[in-house]
């Protein structure tokens, strides 16, 4: 026979620890959050502790779409690209896999490694871009970070290519956006000092991408506004405040002539904005690629 255990199952031991050593009451997985907060106010928890535990608690409610990489920031490799083609594109971006794509790039082909062009290294005239390119891993944007997560640990695959309700390519996410979402931001061997200082990037056609914890005061020097320094101290800030909400990618905002065009965001920040001069024609067009 079988017994109804109802609400009988234990807790998680996680929280039942931190019902324990922090007396908490919470009923649901906001009350814990909120309750996490107080003890970080406190000073109960280390501030990092108190963040990879709030991280933990939202992780299973995100989707693919609240971290990825949008189509117009990705890097893609043409499957009609020589060996030369590909290595300056490698030297420009340094990163360690590539989309590969058909002239069309919703047809994808596949992906590629950038290790793997070391043995074509001094035999130029042999490479052949099929003998390498791998198998890509395609996850739809509303996919849960839990699942993808289990998808990355089973395939052994570091980075997924995110496909909308068409089939069309919208994005890109990485196994260290997943981890990210937990750990906070993880600088790799190529966020160096000069890297990390860069939160303005002009993209040449008046288009500005900004990090989004950009200090106002530099924001204003770079870009040639004047948005007051006292209330907030970055960017971030000021379109939060704007909108009256953590915004999702592709929300957008316009401030003093400028809009500012939200292109990653997870629940509890936003991460990168696109900034341009606000026309007519600017809400909601497509983003050039970069």
């Amino acid at each position: 026979m079988k017994t109804d255990i109802g609400d009988s199952r234990p807790r998680p031991r996680w929280k039942q620890w931190l019902i324990n050593k922090l007396d908490l009451t919470s009923q649901s997985r906001e009350d814990l959050i909120d309750d996490l907060q107080r003890a970080n106010e406190k000073n109960l928890l280390p501030g990092e502790t108190v963040g990879m535990l709030q991280g933990v608690l939202e992780f299973g409610a995100l989707q693919v779409r609240d971290i990825m990489v949008p189509r117009s920031q990705i890097n893609f490799i043409y499957h009609e690209d020589d060996f030369t083609q590909i290595l300056a594109r490698i030297a420009e971006t340094e990163h360690s896999r590539y989309p590969v794509v058909d002239e069309d790039r919703d047809d994808l082909v596949g992906v590629l490694l950038a290790k793997d062009l070391l043995k074509y290294s001094g035999r130029e005239q042999e490479f052949e871009i099929d003998d390498i390119i791998r198998p890509a891993l395609i996850v739809p944007e509303s996919q849960r970070l839990n699942r993808l997560l289990t998808e990355f640990r089973k395939t052994r695959n570091h980075m997924a290519v995110v496909i909308d309700e068409y089939a069309g390519i919208s994005g890109l996410v990485t196994f260290e956006d997943v981890l990210e979402q937990i750990v906070g931001d993880i600088d790799d061997e190529h966020d160096d000092e000069e890297d990390i200082s860069t939160n303005i990037q002009p993209q040449g056609d008046g288009r500005f991408i900004v990090e989004a914890m950009t200090p106002i005061d530099e924001f204003n020097e770079a870009v040639g506004t004047a948005f007051d320094t006292e209330e907030f101290d970055t960017i971030a800030g000021i379109v939060i405040h704007e909108l009256g909400k953590i915004p999702r990618q592709g929300e957008e905002v316009v401030l003093m002539g400028w809009l500012f065009r939200v292109l990653r965001s997870d629940s509890r920040r936003i991460l990168l904005l696109e900034v341009l001069p606000h026309t007519e024609n600017s809400c909601s067009e497509e983003v050039p690629a970069l």
